[in-house]
């Protein structure tokens, strides 16, 4: 079972990437639990399959469980600035804008020309006020 896990992850990709979503998240979740099992994964694989699979999640409108596996990528390599992105992402969909601000500054913290996590962090100070102004 060792032996094939890299394989396990490769396909994985592949499927997540023509967005046969249903299969990859069953290959993310075998791969994870053969990590779990043998423990000889490394942290920058076994993240990105924890994050690949939380991508699946928040595809699915599944945002606690995606929560979950992005909370576990950055668990499992703390240096990987997209769960906490992605992470990031939901808590402002889900109007927790400290929350977001702070995922989106740790992204910022760890790649500062992540594009993506400027924009959304602009975009979660912003709301916030508006929600100040507002009163609520």
């Amino acid at each position: 079972m060792e032996e094939d896990n890299p394989q396990i992850l490769e396909y994985a990709h592949s499927e997540f990437k023509r967005q046969n979503f249903k299969r990859a998240e069953e290959l993310y979740s075998k791969f994870i639990s053969s990590c779990a099992q043998f423990r000889e994964c490394e942290a920058s694989s076994l993240a990105g399959a924890y994050n690949n699979r939380g991508q699946i999640k928040y595809f699915r409108v599944d945002f606690n469980e995606a929560v979950e596996d992005f909370t576990s990528a950055i668990r499992t390599d703390s240096r990987f600035e997209i769960p906490f992105y992605n992470r990031g992402l939901i808590h402002y969909r889900l109007g927790f804008f400290d929350d977001a601000k702070s995922d989106f500054q740790q992204a910022l913290k760890l790649n500062p020309d992540f594009e993506d996590a400027k924009v959304s962090l602009q975009q979660a100070l912003l709301d916030q006020q508006h929600k100040i102004n507002r009163g609520y």
